[in-house]
């Protein structure tokens, strides 16, 4: 990485598959842009994913407007002023497309990954909802 390179928080140097959050900014149909944060995993090939609710507006979002932004953020998405962006185009997976995804979304965040998923299954108890979680894949543009 260049001495220019973006730094993080901590004072190391920073990609984008090695921090734990980014702030994915999509757009809406009106124009407007919604920024969420996720957790970020390599998927391999130079592509990162995430996965997230069926149901969740970023999904119908995306469907609709496919190029985004992600920059790294802390947990409750705050951006650091200066922070790298990097324009990617997402694709949401289901089915097998999406196994992938949570693996490699699981071996990155292990124990925090396994406890989210438990408490999902039992909000689904409780839940009518039917939509399945599904996985967005972000190949970054150059």
């Amino acid at each position: 990485m260049s001495a220019d390179a973006a730094v993080d928080w901590y004072g190391s140097p920073m990609d984008f598959e090695s921090v734990r959050y980014v702030s994915i900014t999509t757009r809406k149909r009106n124009g407007d842009t919604v920024s969420s944060p996720v957790w970020i995993a390599p998927l391999g090939d130079g592509r990162l994913c995430f996965t997230t609710s069926g149901d969740s507006a970023k999904v119908k979002r995306i469907r609709n407007f496919p190029d985004v932004e992600i920059r790294p953020c802390d947990v409750r998405g705050r951006v650091q002023p200066g922070a790298p962006v990097r324009l990617a185009t997402a694709r949401v997976v289901t089915g097998e497309a999406f196994a992938p995804v949570r693996a490699a979304v699981r071996k990155k965040y292990g124990l925090q990954f396994w406890m989210v998923e438990a408490a999902g299954t039992v909000r689904g108890w409780f839940s009518r909802s039917t939509v399945a979680d599904c996985g967005i894949v972000l190949q970054l543009q150059d």
